[in-house]
């Protein structure tokens, strides 16, 4: 399953994410991972929560190097049970204009793998031009 937590910058898309992965990690029976553009969020989460700093990895710089990047993580760990990642459009360069490809992609992810994603989008959902939200829920 991918849910999307969407709206514009300052509107607490951040804050409900970390809240979700802290909560969820209590009745959690695998891995979680919070994907997240550089360290400030670490002291939020909690230790059982494995963060991953995109600022680590700066030579990610596409969707397909991303997409790899998710299949990298996964293949260290086959507990991950749900995978947080925190402004997407952040990450990679990601663009509104890779959102269809990349929100597809990550679909089949979830449905081969049995992992939760929940991804945050600093976009509202009329500005993502071509995206299929069937098989996404919109948490906010």
């Amino acid at each position: 399953m991918v849910k999307l937590l969407i709206g514009h910058k300052g509107s607490g898309k951040t804050g409900q994410m970390v809240q979700l992965a802290n909560d969820g990690i209590a009745t959690s029976n695998g891995s979680t991972v919070f994907i997240n553009k550089n360290q400030r969020l670490n002291t939020e989460l909690s230790y059982r929560i494995r963060v991953i700093c995109m600022e680590d990895f700066e030579h990610i710089t596409n969707i397909d190097e991303y997409i790899g990047f998710l299949y990298g993580i996964i293949s260290s760990d086959h507990d991950i049970e749900t995978i947080y990642i925190d402004s997407i459009l952040k990450h990679a360069d990601v663009s509104l204009g890779d959102l269809p490809v990349f929100l597809n992609r990550l679909k089949g992810i979830a449905e081969n793998y049995d992992i939760n994603f929940t991804v945050s989008i600093s976009a509202e959902k009329e500005e993502m031009i071509g995206v299929d939200f069937s098989g996404c829920e919109i948490l906010n």
